[in-house]
């Protein structure tokens, strides 16, 4: 069994910039299958005034963010597909910060877009060596899925 993954009509939800949907959503489903996830994801891109508004609702920090991830933590149960959670990731703010992060607002979105598979599988990063797996793991994923091969040359996973 593998992952799958729910991606909304970019048009729908946002439309500041023009988003490959489909494109993204084949990202997070072999980040998530890779990482032995089995079950279905969603993947949504807003724009700043609702990830604010998430942000605030769900986080209690006040502002836009890159990306937030909802787990789904009840129990599979036999016969019903297992909904691992959901991916809403702001392509403004990645935007805004790709140039002091990932270096492009390519490897901006593939990088948020793993990072949010992660969480929904239970990665997490307020401890430092918890950070330091998840960093590791998002590596490799973006290696192998988005890049095919090394990082290119000012990619950073941390913020300048």
């Amino acid at each position: 069994m593998t992952c799958s993954v729910v991606a909304g009509d970019e048009r729908s939800v946002q439309d500041a910039l023009p988003v490959d949907v489909p494109r993204w959503a084949r990202l997070a489903e072999a980040a998530a299958t890779a990482e032995g996830g089995v079950g279905e994801l969603t993947l949504t891109f807003v724009d700043a005034h609702d990830i604010a508004e998430l942000n605030a609702a769900h986080m209690g920090h006040e502002g836009p963010t890159d990306v937030l991830s909802f787990p789904m933590d009840d129990e599979p149960v036999r016969g019903v597909p297992t909904l691992l959670g959901d991916i809403v990731v702001c392509p403004d703010v990645a935007l805004e910060q790709c140039a002091d992060h990932a270096g492009t607002l390519e490897d901006e979105l593939a990088l948020l877009v793993v990072h949010g598979v992660l969480h929904v599988l239970g990665h997490d990063h307020s401890e430092a060596s918890e950070t330091a797996v998840m960093r590791e793991r998002e590596l490799e994923l973006l290696t192998e899925l988005h890049w095919g091969g090394p990082p290119p040359d000012g990619f950073r996973q941390t913020h300048d």
